[in-house]
């Protein structure tokens, strides 16, 4: 099994299927809404970890500061609290 951020070091899952479809306008936009969405419908529980940016963007096949700036604009108003790894 391939390591990723799903999944604990010994290839456990971790319980966090997101299945995130960036769409709309913009990516970012697309992204910004995907993850309000993930957090308002109950997929993303209070205190769930999400992956660094990096590995979100490799999984999502976009760039990095995309996710790093949608991360932002939801620590900014009040959806997910950041911490600094």
């Amino acid at each position: 099994m391939v390591d990723s951020w799903a999944t604990s070091p010994s290839g456990q899952a971790l319980g966090i299927d997101l299945h995130i479809e960036p769409t709309g306008s913009g990516l970012r936009k697309g992204l910004t809404d995907a993850l309000r969405e993930a957090v308002r419908g109950g997929r993303l529980a209070p205190g769930t970890r999400l992956p660094a940016s990096r590995t979100l963007a490799v999984d999502l096949g976009i760039a990095r500061n995309t996710v790093a700036d949608a991360y932002a604009d939801l620590v900014a108003e009040g959806w997910l609290t950041a911490r600094q790894g």
